[in-house]
C-alpha cells in the first residue's frame, strides 16, 4: 500500500489578508516536503497538494486550524508529490477563474446565492423523484470539454468550452435558455467550480439548479462505476486520469484512428503541443502524435521517421 497520499479541497470564506495566507501556506508545505497548486483570493483557497501520507493529514489538521477553514473538506486520492513538477502557492482574483470576481458573493457560510447542494445519494433520489413525475434531470458539465472526452454523466450536455473563462459568453448566448424551467444538476471534479457556476446560472434566470456536492470524486468514491457516472476521471497532474473501478468504461477514441482510449498526449509538433487524446500505437511514433488537422509531418520527416 502506498504511503503516499494526493489531497484535494477547497473553502469558500472572506480573506481579509490573502498575501498573509500566502506565505503561511507555503511555509507549511516546504515544512513537510508537499507539492501541489494552491490558489488563493479574497473568497478563500483553493488547492491540490501530496506527499507522504503523514505529513499531508498533519497539513490538513494545521490549515483547519485557522477558524475560516475549521469547515474544510478534503477528497483524497492516489498519489504523492511525485505527480506534480513543483509547489506553487499564488494569490489570484478568482480561486477558479470563471473571469467573473464581481459577480461572486461569499460569506463565512460559503458562496451566497449558488446551487441546492446534492450528496451522490441525493442525487439519486432527485432523479428517481422527477422520472416518477413524468420530468428528466438535466446534468450540466461544469468542467472544460476536454475533460469530458473521457468520462461525463449518462445523457450530460457538454458545454462548448476550452477554459472556466469560456462559461460566462456560454452562458450569455442564450444556447442552454431551454433548461432555464427544468431541473439541472451542475457537475464537476471536486465540486468547486460548480459552487461558482450554479450562482452564474441562477444570476441568469435558471430556476431549478443543483450541484453535485464533493463533485464527480465524491460521487466515484460512493458508487464506483455502478451508478450513474461513465468513463474515466480527468486530473490535472500527472495522473492525468484515475479510474474509479476496473469497470470502467472507455468513452474516448484515439484522435487518428479511432481506437478506444483515455489517455492524452500533446503533439510532437513542437510549434504546436495541443493536448489530444491518443492510442499507445499512435503515441509510440512522432509522425502519428500530430493533430490530424494542421500539424501532420510532412514528406522528408516521414520519411526519415520511416528509415530511423
Amino acid at each position: 500500500m502506498s504511503m503516499n497520499r494526493i489531497a484535494l479541497y477547497y473553502c469558500f470564506t472572506p480573506l481579509p489578508d490573502p498575501e498573509a495566507i500566502r506565505l503561511w501556506q507555503r511555509a507549511l508545505c516546504e515544512k513537510w516536503g508537499l507539492r501541489g497548486r494552491i490558489l488563493i483570493s479574497k473568497d478563500g483557497i483553493n488547492g491540490t497538494v501530496g506527499g507522504e501520507i503523514a505529513a499531508v493529514k498533519q497539513y490538513v489538521r494545521t490549515t483547519r486550524e485557522y477558524p475560516a477553514f475549521r469547515g474544510l473538506e478534503v477528497k483524497w486520492s492516489d498519489g504523492g508529490a511525485g505527480d506534480f513538477p513543483r509547489l506553487s502557492v499564488k494569490v489570484r482574483d478568482e480561486i477558479v477563474s470563471f473571469g467573473a470576481p464581481g459577480e461572486l458573493e461569499v460569506d463565512e457560510n460559503g458562496v451566497v446565492g449558488g446551487g441546492t447542494h446534492l450528496a451522490p445519494e441525493e442525487l439519486h433520489a432527485l432523479v428517481d423523484t422527477k422520472r416518477a413525475a413524468g420530468e428528466e434531470v438535466v446534468f450540466f458539465d461544469g468542467r472544460n470539454a476536454l475533460e469530458a472526452q473521457i468520462g461525463r454523466f449518462r445523457g450530460a450536455v457538454v458545454p462548448d468550452v476550452r477554459t472556466t473563462q469560456d462559461f460566462v459568453r456560454e452562458l450569455d448566448s442564450g444556447r442552454y435558455d431551454n433548461l432555464k424551467d427544468k431541473p439541472v444538476v451542475t457537475y464537476c471534479t471536486g465540486g468547486i467550480r460548480c459552487e461558482v457556476l450554479s450562482s452564474l446560472m441562477i444570476n441568469r434566470g435558471f430556476q431549478e439548479v443543483y450541484q453535485l456536492d464533493g463533485g464527480i470524486v465524491r460521487y466515484g468514491e460512493k458508487y464506483r462505476d455502478g451508478g450513474l457516472w461513465e468513463g474515466s476521471l480527468y486530473v490535472f497532474d500527472k495522473r492525468m486520469h484515475l479510474e474509479f473501478s476496473d469497470d470502467a468504461v472507455t468513452l474516448g477514441t484515439c484522435v487518428r484512428c479511432q481506437t478506444p482510449t483515455s489517455t492524452f498526449e500533446n503533439c510532437s509538433n513542437t510549434e504546436c503541443r495541443n493536448l489530444t487524446l491518443y492510442c499507445v500505437g499512435c503515441a509510440a511514433d512522432p509522425v502519428t502524435l500530430r493533430c490530424p488537422q494542421g500539424c501532420e509531418a510532412d514528406e522528408a520527416e516521414a520519411t526519415a521517421a520511416g528509415a530511423a
